[in-house]
């Protein structure tokens, strides 16, 4: 049987006020995805809705133990400056993968179709004022035909 794959993405920093209600949101979509047999989980390493999925994966594994979780950093050496909570979050995920070696401005857009093309499911997590990356990716993954859970933070 094949894994079924999730990404969840959202190029935002998320506002304090604003973090419980991602994260409930958050575990809301991917306990559904969970329950719907997703097991292979996709998400960059990177402040906002990466770091709110890193903090909670542990939680999940405890519940459904044969999920994995690959993360995305645009150059593996920027680890070289992670703080001891990332280095520690980082030790939870079952695989890392490193972009590019010399990222250039279309980044995130090669992170995008990365994530989106080897994922059937795409939970993005954005404002209704969000920056083009997280409307690419929307329009990205419906043009991919993904299933995509939209989390609105306003």
């Amino acid at each position: 049987m094949q894994s079924k794959t999730c990404c969840i993405m959202g190029y935002l920093d998320i506002p304090a006020d604003k973090r419980d209600a991602v994260r409930w949101e958050l575990e809301r979509e991917v306990k559904a995805a969970l329950e719907e047999g997703y097991t292979l989980f996709i998400t960059e390493f990177t402040e906002g809705v990466g770091m709110v999925f890193a903090r909670h994966f542990e939680e999940w594994r405890k519940s459904y133990p044969g999920i994995f979780w690959e993360t995305m950093m645009s150059r593996l050496d920027q680890a070289e400056v992670f703080t001891k909570e990332q280095w520690e979050l980082l030790g939870t995920s079952d695989g890392i993968k490193g972009l590019c070696a010399d990222c250039r401005a279309e980044y995130p857009l090669s992170v995008t179709r990365y994530m989106v093309e080897s994922s059937s499911r795409v939970i993005v997590v954005c404002a209704a004022n969000g920056d083009p990356d997280t409307y690419y990716a929307i329009d990205y993954a419906r043009t991919m035909g993904r299933d995509v859970r939209n989390i609105q933070l306003y």
